[in-house]
């Protein structure tokens, strides 16, 4: 191929220029000047050869300046690499911010604010346009600027109209009962119970929904177009929760329920429809194109059924971001080390698919190009097809959801990586990108998931390259240097922002994700192939799914034993100041590091501040921290309105009595305790306050029994308790009164319920498990659990012996119902009561807290004191309080 052959002579007589290079390489530079330029171009007369002097413009021509990407080479002689580039594109950054900003503002401002706003930009725009500043390139990009915040404020305002449009936003605000027809516009999902008082709400369904058809309870039918969100109960033992959860995107319902109005303004939907219990009534089948997506789904379900069970619920998780296996404690663990991009749906994901099929960045446009593509004779335009067909595939599987729209984004612009290798054009895509999505779609300018993907994204293009080669010039491996430059730089950036909402700062992330990097490729590979080949070959896609289960049980192992550290979260300061305080801090630190210079002898010791701060060895965190205290015997710990109480047992043995009513409390104040072993747990009653953070004590400890008591009320709970323990391989054992055990130091008794013809208790709270406890140094307590007055004087009448007690667990979170008689014979020394702050019974009740002080007791409570500690025996008796109050009025 011949260049430059039509190219006009030089003015200074020179022929015309003739270059003949290969097809696909570039010609190597030649040693002879080019026939353009004179020989002497960098001599001057009187210079001494190899003398470098600045060139001498033509008379008449204006002095032109040093090209970008020679002044910011560092070399004198400019640069040499004819593929090096120049300074970043950064012209679309402000117009996709503007836009971003304006549709954040203006879904939750008023209409006539938000007409006011775009009359506004919109005509400083036309005036910045039709005046000379149009002329400069800063007027027009100034408008720009403006007519981006105009477009995405308008698309913004009229998705919030779609909210107050019709019927159903005034029936959602009388609470009105309706029969609605919907079509589902999301998976459906279950939601995890929450607890409330001492009983955990009913096991839910949670979809996405468009109603097209409403009929009020006064019989008025009205045709809409009003997004909701439907929560459907499943029944008591979840029968229609299978029926819910196969429902596709576009299938019909019909629903009839009660509206309500949404939790937060800035929701997404009108309003909640609270739909009846029952199986899901169908209306209309789903499109063709998502039965085929619903299709391949239930295809890679199948072939993953028999897998372990981590990779059994991790796997459609990373390939098509199906999360419905995902367990709670899998879930926690993933949050806690900051490995929950894996779980969704993730451009990151999905580039990986990209990458196999066009190889690494920078070598598309060579002969040497990488991936399946050239080995299979595609040409390099029919690989973008491909590229682009794949990512099509992809939201199509995924469903065109905004969060999947977010990944097939995110992927396209790694794609333009992979294809260009030209780091330049990467900031205009991401802009680009978002640009498009926010104004495709108002509502991601509000989710905090669409800024982690761009602020990651962001981070990946501008600042991991920087600090990859600021490690590899410290002699860090290149593969190395980049991981740990991407995965530190993603975290930097997006810690802030998980701040906001967590409050809480994973110590933990930056080595889980590279730990878990090693096998999410793999895992993500052979589960695209697993759903690729399940519907034809099932055979074929189990043995692939059971290739895939090393690598993804791997990635849960990781998130796992991160999570399990003592040290994995630390609490931060939630909300904006709270990401704002963290942004602060971490910018400081960084231009520290940045300025101070290198020491390995420094290095070395931040790595050694920041393993104790994540292993917390018990002796260092006690010299810190003062807390557990030494030589605790019993600690009542900090759940919130419920019970989870541990007594000493040894040396990191404990029996932990109650567990609350959230698994992560529990979990971490036995993990502040150093328990990891727990022969016994002992449920006293079966309300959710006591037994729903089960999951919480059983993670990562070996634990040898369950004790319950006989009475299995509410029976939601008391199978949840069974299902649970069943998971564990841990046995469930009754209590019985009068028995007695013994482990290690302590040494108790079953005191109630009694076993008394035709007398069992009917009520949870009366059928409480009682325990009396003896420690070794003779520390007596007693436990309640959460025994009513009347169960309380049968207590008192079986046990007309009953000793005084140096602790005592007040019954029923400190409530009003109390029997004085039991008070006055247990006579404690310590009172210790657990409530939570601000609950909405009155607990604890000012006069039993009376009464126990008029008894002689010192009253502990942890809605104020935090986690209390008791220590000593005898005279040297006494309660730690975690976080003691800080004056008599918080007593």
């Amino acid at each position: 191929m011949t260049l430059g052959q039509d190219s006009p002579a030089d003015p200074g007589g020179a022929p015309p220029a003739t270059s003949t290079v290969a097809p696909t390489h570039r010609a190597a530079p030649s040693a002879e000047p080019r026939p353009e330029e004179p020989a002497d171009r960098g001599t001057a007369a009187g210079a001494a050869p190899g003398q470098v002097v600045p060139a001498t413009p033509r008379a008449g021509a204006e002095p032109v300046p040093r090209a970008a990407v020679h002044a910011a080479s560092g070399h004198r002689l400019g640069a040499a690499n004819p593929r090096q580039e120049g300074p970043t594109d950064l012209r679309l950054v402000a117009p996709a911010l503007a836009a971003w900003g304006a549709a954040a503002l203006a879904l939750g401002a008023p209409g006539r604010w938000t007409v006011t706003g775009v009359v506004l930009c919109g005509a400083v725009a036309v005036l910045v346009l039709v005046s000379g500043c149009r002329r400069r390139r800063n007027g027009v990009a100034c408008a720009a600027v403006l007519l981006c915040a105009v477009t995405g404020a308008v698309s913004a305002g009229l998705h919030g109209a779609d909210l107050r449009r019709g019927p159903v936003p005034g029936l959602a605000r009388e609470h009105a009962r309706v029969v609605a027809e919907v079509r589902v516009t999301s998976d459906a999902r279950p939601s995890v119970p929450r607890v409330r008082g001492n009983r955990a709400a009913p096991a839910s369904v949670v979809l996405n929904a468009e109603v097209t058809r409403v009929t009020s309870s006064d019989g008025a039918v009205t045709r809409v177009r009003t997004p909701v969100l439907l929560i459907a109960r499943v029944g008591e033992r979840g029968q229609y929760g299978d029926a819910w959860l196969r429902l596709l995107p576009s299938t019909g319902l019909r629903a009839a329920g009660r509206l309500a109005p949404p939790h937060r303004s800035g929701d997404p939907f009108a309003a909640v429809l609270y739909a009846d219990a029952g199986p899901p009534r169908i209306t209309g089948p789903p499109s063709a194109l998502q039965r085929t997506a619903g299709e391949l789904r239930a295809g890679l379900r199948e072939a993953t059924g028999g897998l372990p069970a981590d990779a059994k619920a991790l796997l459609p998780g990373l390939v098509v971001g199906d999360t419905s296996r995902v367990p709670q404690d899998l879930r926690a663990a993933f949050e806690a080390t900051d490995l929950t991009h894996l779980l969704a749906v993730s451009g990151s994901n999905f580039t990986i698919v990209l990458l196999l099929l066009i190889g690494p960045a920078g070598t598309a446009l060579r002969a040497e190009r990488g991936g399946l593509a050239p080995r299979l004779g595609i040409s390099l335009r029919g690989t973008a097809l491909l590229g682009g067909a794949l990512t099509l595939a992809f939201v199509v599987v995924c469903r065109p959801e905004p969060s999947v729209l977010r990944a097939a984004a995110c992927g396209l612009v790694t794609l333009l990586a992979i294809g260009t290798g030209r780091r330049r054009s990467l900031i205009p895509a991401l802009a680009a990108a978002v640009l498009l999505l926010v104004l495709y779609e108002p509502w991601l300018a509000r989710s905090y998931g669409f800024l982690l993907s761009v602020l990651a994204t962001g981070a990946l293009l501008t600042i991991a390259p920087r600090w990859s080669a600021a490690l590899q010039a410290r002699r860090v491996p290149p593969r190395l240097a980049e991981a740990l430059a991407a995965a530190a730089a993603a975290q930097v950036v997006c810690a802030p922002v998980v701040a906001v909402f967590a409050a809480r700062v994973s110590l933990v992330a930056i080595p889980c994700n590279l730990f878990a990097e090693l096998a999410v490729a793999p895992a993500t590979v052979l589960g695209f192939a697993v759903l690729g080949t399940a519907p034809v070959a099932m055979p074929v896609a189990r043995l692939l799914a059971e290739c895939a289960a090393w690598p993804a049980g791997w990635v849960a192992s990781v998130a796992r034993a991160g999570a399990a550290l003592p040290g994995a979260e630390a609490d931060w300061p939630g909300g904006w100041r709270g990401g704002l305080l963290l942004a602060a801090v971490t910018a400081g630190l960084v231009f520290l590091a940045r300025r101070l210079p290198y020491r390995p002898w420094v290095a070395v010791g931040c790595a050694v501040v920041l393993l104790v701060a994540v292993v917390r060895p018990t002796p260092l965190t006690r010299i810190a921290t003062g807390w557990p205290p030494t030589g605790w015997v019993f600690a009542m710990c900090d759940v919130g309105q419920g019970d989870a109480t541990a007594l000493a047992a040894g040396d990191g043995t404990a029996v932990v009595v109650d567990a609350g009513p959230d698994p992560e409390p529990v979990d971490r104040c036995l993990r502040d305790l150093g328990v990891s072993r727990v022969p016994l747990v002992l449920l006293t009653h079966f309300h959710a306050d006591h037994v729903a953070g089960l999951p919480g004590v059983l993670r990562g400890r070996s634990v040898g029994v369950i004790q319950t008591t006989g009475l299995h009320d509410p029976p939601a709970q008391a199978a949840f308790v069974h299902r649970t323990a069943a998971v564990a391989g841990v046995p469930v054992v009754r209590a019985a009164a009068g028995e007695r055990r013994r482990t290690g130091s302590l040494d108790w008794q079953v005191l109630w319920p009694a076993a008394v013809p035709g007398r069992a208790p009917e009520e949870p709270n009366d059928a409480s498990v009682t325990l009396l406890v003896r420690t070794r140094a003779g520390v007596n307590l007693l436990l309640l659990g959460d025994l009513e007055p009347p169960a309380q004087r049968g207590l008192a009448r079986a046990y007309p012996a009953l000793p005084r007690v140096d602790v005592l667990k007040v019954a029923h979170h400190g409530s009003a119902h109390q029997d004085p008689g039991l008070l006055r014979r247990a006579r404690p020394r310590l009172a210790l009561v657990s409530a939570g702050r601000d609950n909405p019974y009155g607990h604890p009740s000012p006069r039993t807290l009376g009464a126990l002080r008029d008894a002689g007791a010192a009253v502990l409570r942890t809605d104020r004191d935090g986690a209390i500690a008791v220590t000593g025996s005898g005279r040297d008796l006494r309660a730690v309080a975690r976080h003691p109050p800080r004056g008599p009025d918080d007593r």
